[in-house]
C-alpha cells in the first residue's frame, strides 16, 4: 500500500518547475527580456534540481532500507560506513590537489567501494545483523579519524579550507557532469534495495524466522552493501557529506503505509528526493551576507531537533 506515492509525484512535479525560476535572482519565464534565462535554467539550475532529486532519492530510499534492515528507526547511510569512506577519498583528493574535474568523484566513489568491500570481508561470511552493524561502525570511525588526520596535515591553508567547505555538503556550482556521474549509480542502487523489499518484510518476523520463509541472510547483505553503496557513494561523491535525509524521510511517510520495510522504499525515494529539493531552493533564495547557506548544515540543522523529538518519542514508547 502506497498511498503517499501520488502525493510526492505531484509535489515533485510543483516543486521542480519552482525551484528552476527561484534563487538570488528570480526568473520571469514569460518575460523575454530576462537576460541570460535560458543559460540559467538549462546550465545552472536544472541540472542543480535534477542532482537533488538523485541525491535526496537515494538518501531516502537508504535509510529506508536501513532502518528495515537493522530493524532500528535511528539507523541512518552513514552508520555503514560507506559514506565516511566516500568522504574520505573526497578528502583525500583535495588533500593531494588532484587537479582534474573527474578527480574528487572518483577518489569518493573510490573510498565508497573500499570501505563496501571492507564491510563485505569483516561481516561478509555470517549472515548476523549485529556483526554487520558493528563493522560498518567500526569503518565510520576508522574513516572519521583517517579524515581528522588528513585535514591536521592539511599541506596548505587552502586544501584545508577546501576540504572543510566540501565537507559541509551542498548542491552549488554543479553541472551536468556530476549528474551523470551520480543519476546511473543512484537509479542501479535504488535497483538494488528494491529488490530487498520481500526479504526486509520478512526480516521483521526475525532471522530465524525469515530463514524459514526462505530469505538468503548473505544475498540480501550483498544486496544491502551494493544498494547502499552506490545510493550513497554517488551522492557524496557530488554533493559532499549531507546528512539526516536518510534518518527523517522514512518517519515522515512510514505513518502513511502499511509499515512494511518493503512498502516504504519508494515512498522513502520520492520524498527524500522532495525533500532535498525544497531544502536547496531555500538555501538559495535565503538572505545571507555571507553568500548561500550549505545545505548539509541547513538539513543538520533541520535533522538535529527532528533526531531529539524521535528519541523523545521512543522514550515513552511512540515510536
Amino acid at each position: 500500500m502506497n498511498r503517499p506515492v501520488p502525493l510526492l509525484l505531484l509535489g515533485l512535479l510543483i516543486a521542480l518547475p519552482l525551484s528552476l525560476l527561484a534563487g538570488r535572482v528570480w526568473i520571469n519565464p514569460f518575460d523575454p527580456h530576462t537576460a541570460n534565462a535560458a543559460v540559467i535554467l538549462l546550465q545552472l539550475r536544472l541540472p542543480r534540481a535534477v542532482l537533488a532529486l538523485c541525491v535526496g532519492a537515494g538518501l531516502g530510499g537508504a535509510g529506508a532500507a536501513m532502518q528495515g534492515y537493522l530493524r532500528n528507526p535511528l539507523a541512518d547511510p552513514g552508520l555503514f560506513g560507506i559514506a565516511p569512506g566516500a568522504a574520505l577519498g573526497a578528502v583525500l583528493s583535495l588533500w593531494l590537489g588532484a587537479g582534474s574535474v573527474w578527480a574528487l568523484p572518483t577518489f569518493a566513489l573510490i573510498g565508497a567501494g573500499g570501505a563496501m568491500a571492507l564491510l563485505a570481508l569483516i561481516a561478509g561470511r555470517d549472515g548476523g545483523v549485529a556483526l554487520f552493524t558493528l563493522a560498518g561502525m567500526m569503518i565510520a570511525s576508522l574513516a572519521g579519524a583517517l579524515m581528522s588526520l588528513a585535514i591536521s596535515l592539511s599541506p596548505t591553508p587552502f586544501a584545508l579550507s577546501e576540504i572543510v567547505t566540501w565537507l559541509m555538503g551542498a548542491l552549488a556550482d554543479r553541472s551536468w557532469r556530476d549528474v551523470a556521474i551520480a543519476a546511473p549509480l543512484t537509479l542501479i542502487g535504488l535497483a538494488f534495495l528494491a529488490a530487498t523489499g520481500r526479504s526486509l518484510d520478512a526480516l521483521t518476523l526475525g532471522e530465524v524466522a525469515a530463514r524459514s520463509l526462505g530469505v538468503d541472510p548473505r544475498r540480501l547483505q550483498w544486496l544491502m552493501i551494493a544498494g547502499v553503496g552506490l545510493t550513497v557513494g554517488a551522492g557524496v561523491a557530488v554533493a559532499g557529506i549531507i546528512g539526516f535525509v536518510g534518518l527523517m524521510v522514512p518517519h515522515l511517510v512510514r505513518p502513511f503505509t502499511d509499515r512494511r520495510p518493503g512498502s516504504i522504499l519508494l515512498p522513502s525515494a520520492l520524498a527524500g528526493g522532495l525533500l532535498l529539493l525544497v531544502a536547496d531552493c531555500l538555501c538559495r533564495i535565503m538572505p545571507l551576507a555571507g553568500g548561500e547557506l550549505r545545505l548539509g548544515i541547513a538539513l543538520s540543522l533541520l535533522g538535529a531537533p527532528f533526531f531529539l523529538a524521535l528519541l523523545l518519542r521512543m522514550r515513552k514508547g511512540l515510536v
